[in-house]
């Protein structure tokens, strides 16, 4: 028996990929799993414009369509971390890709706004099954640190540019289709993603799965208290900021908040270990990649409104419109891994969080001045999250034991999406506030024009001060370390 298990050991280890090279099945089924749920998140903003006349939608349907897909997503997220790391990482994508594909032949059904939101949220209730065991996945792939840091490198990067690509397929797409096509296109694609994970990835090994049961009322009141306290915004500015249904539905918020943090003080297998907050590493980069993402979403809300409603462009030149926001990933990519060998992490982050203010401060300007400001603002912008995000995934998940990167992954995403959600609901708010609740059809006059101007100015501005006092508070959290693997 000895002979036997001593042989036994290496074979296994042996089997892992020694090169990026030997796992291109594997990487091709993950970076395609990563890239329609990304594109997925953004996708539709280019085509609001054109949803809203085409399903008589108001800027608050508007929001709704976009923050449907990252409330479920984020509110779930821990939930798909946890059952990955129950019932195997390769099964639970599996089915989930699967699950993914099918939800987006249901925009095939819708024909009012309140459907469209609904499908929106099981899309992205399935998508949270799938984007923290990507990146788990990922992870685990190599037995080799270098390998490892490459592959979360890729992740990252076809992560961003899925972001913030989408716009510009979209644009591209419904200059000759239907805007439904954009979902429908998630089927297909999740197919070939599925194919590659079934055939490149390895089966679960029962031994790397950890006991215990999914935390659903944590889930449930995740949910509830995002969805509520997000609705609020909406009711605030429908109802009246002191009205009855504005106050109930905050407090019920709140309330659901109350109820979420004792459930996971003590469920016996909460969704969410409070402990790992305690972690410094994961709380900063939890918390500054929350705030520069309500920043970088909340702009590509409105930009493209901004091209299509304010200045008259087509839906295809306002997708093609969005290319800086690829060409600033893309650029600012060889330069991340200097910088933290050089500056190390706390210095790295701080960098690309000025480079987003710096940003939303240009777009204060450029909303007024065309779009050669536009462009610029878009290249910074980008870079700064480019960044945050490579150096904050890494530092959160390598803080973690191996047992959890699955629930790291699902972390790191959710602090993502939530300021994905909190960023649509703010300029989203402040726009029907200023603008009002309902946006002209066609051309607008120069007042209507004005008045959006003058809203994004104030939302761009709001962003700037939670980037300040988020990034503050997050990068404190990081350390000197130029170490890319040692959080």
């Amino acid at each position: 028996m000895t002979p036997s298990t001593t042989t036994a050991t290496p074979a296994r280890s042996s089997a892992k990929p020694q090169s990026m090279r030997a796992a291109l099945p594997a990487l091709i089924g993950l970076c395609l799993t990563m890239l329609v749920e990304m594109v997925d998140n953004s996708i539709l903003n280019i085509a609001l414009p054109t949803i809203g006349r085409d399903l008589s939608a108001s800027p608050t349907d508007l929001q709704w369509i976009v923050g449907a897909y990252s409330l479920t997503f984020g509110g779930l997220l821990m939930v798909g971390g946890t059952l990955g790391d129950m019932l195997g990482r390769r099964r639970t994508l599996l089915v989930g890709l699967a699950l993914f594909g099918a939800s987006g032949l249901a925009v095939l059904l819708v024909s009012n706004p309140a459907q469209l939101i609904a499908v929106r949220a099981v899309s992205g209730a399935f998508a949270a099954l799938i984007a923290p065991l990507t990146m788990s996945l990922i992870f685990r792939l190599f037995d080799r640190d270098d390998l490892r840091t490459k592959a979360i490198g890729l992740i990252m990067v076809v992560s961003m540019i899925g972001f913030a690509v989408g716009p510009t397929l979209a644009g591209l797409a419904i200059a000759s289709w239907p805007w439904q096509a954009l979902l429908v296109l998630n089927a297909p694609i999740a197919a070939i993603a599925w194919l590659g994970v079934r055939f490149g990835v390895d089966r679960d090994d029962p031994a790397d799965r950890r006991p215990g049961g999914a935390d659903i009322p944590g889930a449930l009141l995740s949910v509830a208290a995002l969805g509520l306290l997000l609705y609020s915004f909406t009711s605030g500015v429908d109802n009246g900021w002191t009205s009855p249904i504005t106050l109930g539905v905050t407090a019920g918020g709140i309330a659901a908040l109350v109820g979420f943090v004792w459930r996971e003080r003590t469920a016996m297998h909460p969704m969410l270990d409070l402990k790992l907050l305690a972690l410094p590493t994961v709380r900063g980069s939890a918390i500054l990649q929350t705030g520069v993402m309500m920043a970088m979403v909340g702009v590509m809300f409105v930009s493209t409104q901004l091209y299509q409603f304010a200045w008259g462009w087509s839906a295809f030149q306002a997708g093609l419109a969005n290319l800086p926001f690829v060409a600033g990933m893309l650029l600012a990519g060889p330069f991340v891994d200097r910088a933290v060998a050089k500056y190390g992490h706390r210095r790295t982050a701080t960098g690309g969080t000025a480079l987003v203010l710096i940003s939303l401060l240009v777009w204060i300007y450029a909303v007024g001045h065309g779009f050669i400001w536009c462009a610029i603002a878009m290249l910074i912008m980008t870079a700064g999250m480019r960044t945050i995000m490579t150096t904050g995934a890494v530092a959160l998940l390598g803080a973690l034991p191996e047992t959890h990167t699955s629930i790291g992954s699902a972390m790191n995403d959710t602090a993502q999406e939530l300021g994905n959600a909190v960023g649509v609901a703010i300029v989203g708010t402040v726009m029907a506030a200023v603008v009002g609740s309902s946006l002209p059809q066609g051309a607008w006059d120069a007042a209507t024009v004005a008045g959006f101007v003058h809203s994004q100015q104030i939302s761009f501005a709001i962003l700037a001060v939670i980037v300040v006092v988020l990034g503050a508070i997050g990068l404190r959290s990081f350390t000197d370390s130029t170490e890319t693997e040692e959080h």
